[in-house]
């Protein structure tokens, strides 16, 4: 029987539908979830889109994430303005005193002037110019990684921490169990139906019962501080996974598919084979060490010179010593610069662009291997999650039916009690794992969608769907489950753009 609270608190939810802020993401998909979420989550329990739409307000690592993105696009424009006029103005007086014999004179000259440069063939600007693109698409692909492991990590953290419910409920069955067992043990060595030993059997499963519900406990409340790390604020009560939900399944069903789209289009694929392009791009910038740059020059000056100070004698008053009156000039031309000698870093610079253009490919073909493996290895983490889920829940029922047979023959005689221990701890281990296949079995889809690059903040909402509030949702887990066969998932969809982040190219 749910306790009353409980139900006033769902007639109250139906009188007044319960307020949750989403994300932006999450309300344009409002209409498509309605029909998927069948049980809703009331306002007592935090969901995970609302603590995902935290997170992306709160995490310091996506904030890091985006202040560099921010920073990095200004690459693009600081390298264009190599390209684009230089003008400089400047303006300047001087006083210059003059002495000779019994002459001495003050002259103050004052003047200004106005350059303008126009490259015309800087090959090395051309160049930076082109690695000032790729920096954009580099810092693009990157914030849209951080964007994607945000999502991870607040999923990741999300489903640890219902694990960690999940085992610390069923620690306290256990040991409930446990402790029931004791107290027969016990009360039947006081009317002599058994030994002591039965009793100091159940005394240490008990105790080793305690420990774990401690351990369990522990766990708990680490997970809970790693979690509200990045959400900022500790979390309080979370929606559960609904009992006998469907865990989706991956589509295509088939690993090869997922293994060439994140060959491609996994982001640390894309950053590899931008930081490749940039490499060769440095290299070709070395090589105008031996080009010549051209230049458009136009200048113009003004200057004026005037004589301060009265001649001190009047023999020396001739107009000439009277100061020049105020010049203008103005020129124009092409300006040429030929490197021809500059001690060898040219060759040296080629050298070291062209290792490092070695190394970048290297790294790119360990990016693509990584990035095959990982998908493989979430894939099969993803099906072979679904069976084992499948093999969990049997064999939850063959425990449980175990622990009643186990128990009747303790009764009548024909099983002794470590027996019965035996059969509850298989059955706390079985549950315990079962919990943790599904959870891990989530965890993998995602991941598998984020080795190809495809996981968006619309797969938290399909999950979502699949939660639901309930206060007795670790005692669910000790009790019989529905079958969870394996359901049309979330499809592989093809490489696009993000919201907010324009993809970059791939480039070969």
């Amino acid at each position: 029987m749910r306790p009353s609270r409980l139900a006033a608190r769902e007639r109250a939810a139906k009188r007044a539908p319960a307020r949750r802020t989403v994300s932006a993401s999450a309300l344009v998909m409002a209409t498509t979830l309605a029909a998927l979420m069948v049980h809703t989550t009331p306002a007592g329990a935090t969901d995970l889109l609302q603590l995902y739409s935290e997170a992306q307000n709160r995490d310091a690592l996506i904030a890091s994430a985006r202040s560099a993105y921010l920073a990095n696009i200004e690459a693009l424009p600081q390298a264009r303005a190599a390209l684009l006029p230089q003008v400089t103005a400047r303006w300047g007086a001087v006083n210059t005193h003059y002495g000779s014999g019994n002459v001495s004179n003050t002259f103050v000259s004052s003047g200004y002037g106005l350059t303008l440069t126009q490259p015309i063939f800087h090959w090395d600007s051309w160049q930076s110019y082109q690695q000032g693109k790729l920096t954009v698409a580099s810092a693009e692909a990157s914030f849209a990684q951080a964007e994607q492991d945000l999502i991870l990590r607040v999923a990741t953290a999300y489903f640890d921490v219902l694990a960690a419910q999940d085992d610390l409920a069923l620690a306290g069955t256990h040991k409930q169990a446990i402790a029931e067992q004791l107290a027969s043990a016990k009360r039947n060595f006081e009317v002599g139906n058994a030994t002591i030993v039965d009793a100091n059997e159940a005394q240490a499963s008990f105790d080793q019962a305690t420990a774990q519900e401690i351990a369990a406990q522990n766990t708990l409340d680490v997970r809970r501080a790693a979690f509200a790390r990045i959400v900022g604020h500790p979390v309080g009560s979370l929606a559960t996974l609904r009992a006998g939900a469907t865990l989706p399944s991956p589509q295509p069903n088939n690993v090869a598919d997922w293994v060439a789209q994140a060959e491609q289009a996994n982001y640390a694929v894309q950053l590899q084979t931008l930081t490749l392009e940039t490499a060769r791009r440095e290299t070709s910038k070395a090589k105008s060490g031996y080009m010549p740059s051209v230049d458009l020059v136009a200048a113009g000056a003004h200057s004026n010179v005037g004589n301060a100070n009265s001649l001190l004698t009047s023999s020396m008053s001739s107009p000439s010593s009277q100061g020049s009156g105020p010049s203008s000039a103005g020129q124009i031309g092409i300006q040429i610069s030929i490197p021809i000698f500059s001690g060898g870093a040219v060759q040296s610079k080629m050298r070291q662009t062209l290792a490092l253009e070695d190394k970048a490919m290297t790294d790119l073909d360990d990016a693509r291997r990584l990035a095959v493996f990982n998908a493989r290895q979430s894939y099969l983490g993803v099906s072979s999650g679904l069976a084992q889920v499948k093999a969990l829940e049997a064999a939850e029922q063959s425990a449980q039916s175990s622990v009643a047979s186990n128990k009747l023959g303790y009764q009548v005689g024909i099983r002794i009690n470590a027996d019965v221990l035996n059969a509850e701890d298989k059955l706390f281990t079985t549950r315990r794992d079962l919990a943790k296949a599904r959870y891990s079995t989530l965890l993998s889809s995602l991941q598998l969608k984020a080795s190809a690059a495809t996981l968006v903040d619309t797969d938290l909402q399909l999950l979502n769907a699949l939660l639901t509030e309930n206060p007795e949702a670790s005692a669910a887990m000790a009790g019989a489950r529905e079958a969870t066969p394996a359901s049309a998932g979330a499809g592989l969809p093809a490489r696009g753009v993000r919201p907010g982040i324009t993809a970059p190219p791939m480039r070969r």
